[in-house]
C-alpha cells in the first residue's frame, strides 16, 4: 500500500488521505457514513442534496490538513507527531456517532449524537485501528465533543470545534454547492490563511484569526444565516422533519425500534424498517412527498423576542400539545406538527483576534460587534430566519392570534393545560 491516497471531490477537487486516515476510512463505522444523508430531508426540495455525512468527513479532514501544514509552515504552531494525528483524525471523525436524516432525531429527544461517538470509537475495528495509531478514544472524544479544558486543553481544539472550525467551514460550502444556491458562499482560503494561535482569554494559546480576515469572518456568519433562513429551514424541509420525528417517535413507543438500532442505522435501513411496521402512513407519505401542508405561518419577527424555548426542546411536550390542537380542529392524533425551530448560537462568535499591531481582543458578545457589522444585528437576522408554523395533513383553519398565544406561553403554564385536559386554543 502507498503512503498515501487521493480521492476526487466536487468541492475540493484533490483530497490527500494520508496513512493515518486510510488506516481508519475503510472501517465499518466510517463506511456507514456514506449512507447517511448530510442533510436529511432536503433532497426533497434541493435534489441535488443527497451528498452524505462520509463526503462532508474527508472535506473536514482536508480543511484540517491544510490548516495543521500551513500553521507550521508559518512558525504559528509547533506540533508533536501524536498530537497532529488526533486533530486530522478528529475532524475525520466527528461526525462517526450521526444518526440518520440529519439533526431531526435529535430533536426528536434521542441523544446527541457526539454523546454517540463514544460507541464508535471505544470499540469494535474503528476503535482497534485507533489504538494501533497511538490515537487514545478519549483525546479524540474531548475534541470532537468541544469539552477539552484547563491544562490539557490543545491549543489547536478550536479547529475541530469552534467557532471557525473545519466542520463549518466544509458543510455550508458543501451544502450550498450541492444545494445549487449561492447562499453559502464563504472564502474560505483567506480565513485559512488567517487563521493563527494567540492567548485565549485564560491565557493559554488558542486557536485564533489575524484582522485580515474579518470579512471572509463576516461571510461566513452571512452565508450561515442564509443557509438556515433558505435551506434549513426551508418550510417544505421543516414539513418533512416534523413528520419523520413523529413516525420515529412513534415507532420506538411502540417497541417497532429500539433507540440504539436507531443510532447505527442508515437512512435507507431506517426507512425500510419504518415503512414495514408504519400504522401511520407517515413513513409512505414521506416516501412519496406528499407532506403535510402549512396552515399557518408566523415569522418569528411578528413575535415577541423572549418566545419561550418549549416548542424546540421539549419533544414530549410538544407532541402532547400537537394531539391535543389537532383534536380541538378536528383531526386526528398524528395529523398536525407544531413547528419552531430554534438555534439562538446561530451567529455566536467566541475566538480571538489578533489585531495589526499585534494586540489580541477577544471576539465574543458585544466585543464581536466592535469589530464586525453583523453581530450588532445578529438577534434581528436570527428571528427573520426563524417561522413558526403548523402542518397539517387534512386542510383545515387555525386563528394565527390564538396559536401565537400558545407558543408565547410558558412551558409550566402548557405542561398544566395539557394534564389537566383544559382547551389549548380560544374560539
Amino acid at each position: 500500500m502507498t503512503g498515501f491516497e487521493v480521492v476526487r471531490d466536487p468541492l475540493w477537487d484533490n483530497i490527500r488521505l494520508d496513512p493515518e486516515a486510510l488506516a481508519v476510512v475503510d472501517t465499518p463505522a466510517v463506511q456507514r457514513l456514506r449512507y447517511v444523508r448530510q442533510l436529511g430531508h432536503a433532497f426533497l426540495v434541493y435534489p441535488g442534496a443527497t451528498h452524505s455525512r462520509f463526503e462532508h468527513a474527508l472535506g473536514a479532514y482536508h480543511l484540517a490538513r491544510r490548516v495543521l501544514a500551513q500553521l507550521e509552515d508559518t512558525g504559528d504552531a509547533r506540533l508533536g507527531p501524536a498530537e497532529r494525528v488526533g486533530l486530522k483524525l478528529a475532524a475525520l471523525l466527528h461526525d462517526i456517532g450521526h444518526y440518520p436524516f440529519s439533526h431531526s432525531l435529535e430533536e426528536a429527544g434521542l441523544p446527541h449524537h457526539e454523546s454517540l461517538a463514544e460507541r464508535h470509537l471505544a470499540q469494535g475495528e474503528l476503535a482497534e485501528r485507533l489504538v494501533g495509531l497511538g490515537a487514545p478514544p478519549a483525546q479524540l472524544l474531548a475534541l470532537i465533543r468541544g469539552r477539552e479544558g484547563g491544562a490539557h486543553r490543545q491549543p489547536l481544539a478550536g479547529l475541530v470545534s469552534g467557532s471557525l472550525d473545519v466542520d463549518k467551514l466544509d458543510y455550508l460550502s458543501r451544502d450550498a454547492w450541492m444545494c445549487g444556491v449561492p447562499y453559502g458562499v464563504i472564502d474560505v482560503d483567506r480565513l485559512l490563511m488567517s487563521l493563527t494561535v494567540a492567548r485565549g482569554p485564560d491565557g493559554r494559546p488558542t486557536l485564533a484569526l489575524h484582522d485580515k480576515g474579518l470579512a471572509a469572518l463576516e461571510s461566513l456568519l452571512f452565508a450561515k444565516y442564509q443557509m438556515y433562513r433558505n435551506v434549513y429551514w426551508h418550510h417544505a424541509v421543516r414539513s418533512a422533519t416534523a413528520m419523520f420525528k413523529r413516525l420515529v417517535r412513534g415507532a420506538i413507543a411502540a417497541g417497532h425500534l429500539a433507540t440504539e438500532t436507531v443510532a447505527v442505522a442508515t437512512d435507507d435501513g431506517l426507512i425500510h424498517d419504518l415503512m414495514h411496521e408504519d400504522a401511520t402512513g407517515l413513513a409512505r407519505r414521506l416516501r412519496e412527498r406528499r407532506l403535510a401542508k402549512r396552515a399557518l405561518e408566523v415569522p418569528a419577527t411578528e413575535l415577541p423576542a423572549d418566545a419561550p424555548s418549549w416548542p424546540a426542546d421539549d419533544p414530549d411536550l410538544q407532541e402532547r400539545v400537537e394531539d391535543r390542537l389537532a383534536g380541538e380542529v378536528g383531526l386526528g392524533p398524528g395529523e398536525l406538527f407544531l413547528d419552531f425551530p430554534a438555534k439562538p448560537d446561530m451567529l455566536a462568535l467566541d475566538l480571538p483576534l489578533v489585531k495589526r499591531d499585534g494586540t489580541v481582543t477577544h471576539l465574543a458578545g458585544p466585543e464581536a460587534a466592535v469589530h464586525l457589522g453583523l453581530p450588532r444585528v445578529a438577534a434581528e437576522l436570527y428571528r427573520s430566519a426563524r417561522r413558526l408554523r403548523v402542518f397539517v395533513l387534512r386542510p383545515v383553519t387555525l386563528s394565527a392570534k390564538s396559536i401565537v398565544e400558545l407558543v408565547m406561553l410558558p412551558r409550566e403554564e402548557v405542561a398544566a393545560r395539557v394534564k389537566q385536559q383544559r382547551p389549548l386554543i380560544s374560539g
